[in-house]
C-alpha cells in the first residue's frame, strides 16, 4: 500500500510539472507573439514613410495579420483538440518566425532611403538652391531620369511586409484557442482563471518588450552603417525620419523560433489537475474512450455542424461576440494609431511616443490581469458575478475616457498651411496659400516638405519659403539668416525642424498619460471576469470551437476592416502630403490636429458606447437563467464516481448544464 501511494504521488508530481511546463511554454509563446504584434503596430508610421504610402494602405497591411489568422482559426480550433495541441502550437511559433523574417527583407532588397529635401547632402542641387534667390533662375526638378520615376512609382516592396504579416497571422492561429483549451481541460476549474491570468500577463510582457525594442529601433536611422548620419538634416522628431524598423523584425523572428522548442516535448494529454490519484482507476475507461475516438476519427466532422448550431443558438455567447466586435473595432483603432496620435497631436517623436505607451499603459494592464485572476480564484466568483464585475468596471473606465477630449493641443503653426504668414490662424478648408508677398520672387518649390522654425515662433515649409537668403553650419545644426518672411526685430533667423508645441501642450500630454494609466488598470481588471463569462457560457465539448469562432468573428468584423477604414479617415485630415521624385504623393507630413483628435477619440467612443446595449442584455439573461459553473465540470462526475454517488453527480450535471438553448429560445 505504501508503494502504491508513493507511485501515485510521483505520478502526481510528474503530471503537475508537465502542466506547469506547458503553462510556462504557452506564456512564453504569448510573449513572443505579442512581442511581434506590438512591434508591428509601433512600426506602422516607419513603414508608411519608408514606402511612402497612405495610412489607409498601412492599415490594410496591419489588418493582413488577421487575414492570415482567419484562414485557419475555425479549423484549428475544432480539429486542433483532436490532434497534438502542443506540437501544433510549436509549428505555429516557427511559422510566425518565418513571417517576421520575410517582413524585414525589403530593407535588404531596396536602395537607401531618400527623404524629400531642399537641402541636398548628395550635391545634386546647387549649394544655394534651397535659399531665396530673387530673380533667380534655378529650377527644382525632382528627377531628370524617367526610368527612376517608373521604378519609384511602381515599387511594391511593401508587399513583402504584407505577405510576411499574413504568414505571421497563420502561425499565430493555434496559440490562443489550443493553449486556452489545453489549460481548461487539464487544470482545476478554480485554478483556470489564475492560469489564464498568468498567460494574459505574458501577453502584456510581450508588448512591453516589443515597445522597448520599437522605441530603440525608431531612434536609429534606417540606413545606419550605410550612410554618414552626421550629414542628415532631419532628426527623429521629423515626420520624414525613418527608424531601423527592419532590425526589430529579425529579433522577433529569432524569439518566435526559440519559443517553439518546448512544445515539441510536451504530451498530447494530461490527467486532470488535482485528480491524478484517480488516474490509475479511470485508466481503462480512458483507453476505451480513446479507442472510440479513433474509430470515429474517420467521421471527425460529424459533430461540427451540431456544435455550430448550438453555439449560434446560445444567446449569451452571441451577445458576447457582438460586444467583442464593437469593442475590438474601438481598441484596434486606438492601439494601432496611438503612436501617430502622440506624434501629431502632442509633437513627440516616434521613439518617444512608443516609449511612453510602454511605460504608462502596459504595467497597469499587467497588474490588472493578475489582480483580476486572483479575485476570481480567491472569492470563487460565479459567472453572474463575473459578468457584473466585467460590465460595470468597463462602464466606469468608459466614462473616464471622455476626459481625454479635454486634453488638447493646437495645430502646429505652419505658415501657409495652418496660419497666415502674419501668424493669424486660417481656415484649413479653403486650401493652402503657400506663397506670400515676402517669398513670391524667391522661385521656391511649393510641394517639398523641409520645415524650418523661425525665431518668431512660426514654422515654414522650407527655408526658401521663409525668405531666408544665407545659411551657416551643416547637417541638423544648419542656421538660416536674413529671412524676409520672419517678422522679428533685428536679425531674423530659422533652424531646421518644426517649432516646439510649448509647455502647455507638454502638460496636456502628461494629463493624457496619467488618465491612460488609470483607464488601463480598470479595464484590464474587468478583462479576466469578462473572458470567464465566454468560457463558462458554452458546453465543455464546444469550448475550443467556441473560442475559435469568437476569435474568427472579431478578426473578420474588427481586426481586418478597422485599420483600413480608420486609416482612410485619418488620411482625410492630412494637410500636406509628401512628394516623391516624380511628383506623386507620398506619406502625409502634417495633419489637422483638431479633426484627427475627433476621429481618434470620437469614433472609438461611439463604438464602445453601443457595446453596452448587448452587455446589459447579457446581465438580464443571466439573472433569469443560471449558467453552469464549476459544479457542472468533469471533476463532479469523477468525484461522484469514486464516492459511490455517480448517479447523483449525473443528476447535478443534468440540472446545471450549459444554457438549455431550447428552453431559452422558448422563454425569450
Amino acid at each position: 500500500m505504501g508503494e502504491t501511494e508513493k507511485r501515485i504521488e510521483t505520478h502526481r508530481i510528474r503530471c503537475l510539472s508537465k502542466l506547469k511546463m506547458f503553462l510556462l511554454a504557452i506564456t512564453c509563446a504569448y510573449v513572443s507573439k505579442t512581442l511581434s504584434g506590438s512591434y508591428m503596430n509601433s512600426m506602422l508610421t516607419q513603414i508608411e514613410r519608408q514606402f511612402n504610402i497612405p495610412t489607409s494602405l498601412v492599415g490594410f497591411i496591419n489588418g493582413s495579420f488577421e487575414i492570415g489568422n482567419l484562414l485557419l482559426i475555425i479549423f484549428v480550433s475544432y480539429f486542433g483538440t483532436k490532434l497534438h495541441r502542443p506540437i501544433m502550437i510549436g509549428v505555429g511559433c516557427v511559422v510566425m518566425g518565418l513571417g517576421c523574417f520575410l517582413q524585414s527583407l525589403p530593407h535588404f532588397l531596396m536602395d537607401r532611403y531618400e527623404y524629400e529635401s531642399t537641402v541636398s547632402v548628395s550635391g545634386n542641387l546647387s549649394s544655394n538652391s534651397f535659399l531665396c534667390m530673387e530673380n533667380g533662375t534655378q529650377s527644382f526638378k525632382p528627377t531628370e531620369d524617367p526610368s527612376e520615376c517608373v521604378k519609384e512609382v511602381k515599387s511594391l516592396m511593401w508587399v513583402y511586409v504584407l505577405v510576411g504579416n499574413i504568414i505571421r497571422g497563420i502561425g499565430e492561429t493555434p496559440i490562443m484557442p489550443l493553449g486556452i483549451s489545453y489549460i481548461e481541460d487539464f487544470a482545476k476549474s478554480e485554478n483556470s482563471p489564475l492560469y489564464i491570468g498568468f498567460i494574459e500577463t505574458g501577453a502584456i510582457i510581450g508588448p512591453l518588450i516589443g515597445l522597448s525594442l520599437a522605441s530603440f529601433c525608431a531612434n536609429v536611422y534606417v540606413d545606419t552603417g550605410s550612410v554618414n548620419t552626421d550629414d542628415l538634416t532631419i532628426t527623429p522628431i521629423d515626420t520624414r525620419w525613418v527608424g531601423a524598423w527592419w532590425f526589430g523584425f529579425l529579433v522577433c523572428a529569432g524569439v518566435n523560433v526559440l519559443t517553439a522548442i518546448p512544445f515539441f516535448v510536451l504530451p498530447k494529454t494530461l490527467p486532470k489537475e488535482g485528480l491524478e490519484d484517480m488516474a490509475e482507476t479511470v485508466k481503462n475507461d480512458k483507453e476505451e474512450k480513446q479507442s472510440e475516438v479513433r474509430k470515429k476519427r474517420v467521421g471527425i466532422t460529424k459533430d461540427f455542424l451540431p456544435f455550430m448550431k448550438s453555439l449560434l443558438c446560445n444567446p449569451v455567447y452571441m451577445l458576447f461576440i457582438l460586444i467583442s466586435v464593437l469593442q475590438f473595432n474601438a481598441f484596434v483603432n486606438m492601439i494601432s494609431f496611438m503612436p501617430k496620435y502622440l506624434e501629431q497631436h502632442y509633437g513627440k517623436s516616434a521613439s518617444d511616443a512608443i516609449f511612453l505607451i510602454g511605460i504608462y499603459n502596459l504595467p497597469p494592464i499587467c497588474i490588472g490581469y493578475i489582480v483580476g485572476g486572483l479575485i476570481m480564484k480567491k472569492f470563487k466568483i460565479t459567472v453572474i458575478q463575473a459578468a457584473h464585475i466585467g460590465c460595470w468596471l468597463s462602464l466606469i473606465e468608459y466614462l473616464l475616457y471622455f476626459l481625454c477630449f479635454l486634453m488638447i493641443c493646437d495645430n502646429s503653426s505652419v505658415a501657409g498651411i495652418t496660419t497666415s504668414y502674419e501668424g493669424v490662424p486660417q481656415d484649413l478648408h479653403v486650401g493652402n496659400v503657400i506663397l506670400a508677398d515676402c517669398n513670391m520672387d524667391c522661385n521656391c518649390p511649393t510641394k517639398i516638405w523641409d520645415p524650418v522654425c523661425g525665431n518668431d515662433g512660426l514654422s515654414y515649409m522650407s527655408a526658401c519659403l521663409a525668405g531666408c537668403e544665407t545659411s551657416s553650419g551643416t547637417g541638423i545644426n544648419m542656421v538660416f539668416q536674413n529671412c524676409s518672411c520672419i517678422q522679428t526685430p533685428g536679425n531674423s533667423s530659422a533652424v531646421l525642424g518644426l517649432c516646439d508645441k510649448g509647455q502647455d501642450c507638454s502638460m496636456m500630454l502628461q494629463y493624457f498619460l496619467i488618465l491612460s494609466v488609470v483607464s488601463s488598470f480598470i479595464y484590464s481588471l474587468s478583462a479576466i471576469p469578462g473572458y470567464m463569462v465566454l468560457l463558462r457560457c458554452i458546453k465543455p465539448e464546444e469550448k475550443s470551437l467556441g473560442v475559435g469562432l469568437h476569435a474568427f468573428c472579431t478578426r473578420v468584423l474588427a481586426g481586418i476592416p478597422a485599420p483600413i477604414y480608420f486609416g482612410a479617415l485619418v488620411d482625410s485630415t492630412c494637410l500636406h502630403w509628401g512628394t516623391l521624385k516624380c511628383g506623386e504623393s507620398g506619406a502625409c507630413r502634417i495633419y489637422d490636429s483638431t479633426n484627427f483628435r475627433y476621429i481618434y477619440l470620437g469614433l472609438p467612443a461611439a463604438l464602445r458606447g453601443s457595446s453596452y446595449i448587448p452587455a446589459f442584455l447579457i446581465l438580464i439573461i443571466l439573472r433569469k437563467y443560471r449558467l453552469p459553473e464549476e459544479n457542472a465540470s468533469s471533476e463532479t462526475m469523477l468525484e461522484a464516481k469514486f464516492t459511490g454517488k455517480e448517479n447523483e453527480g449525473k443528476e447535478t450535471d443534468q440540472n446545471s448544464k450549459v444554457l438549455n438553448d431550447d428552453e431559452l429560445k422558448t422563454k425569450l
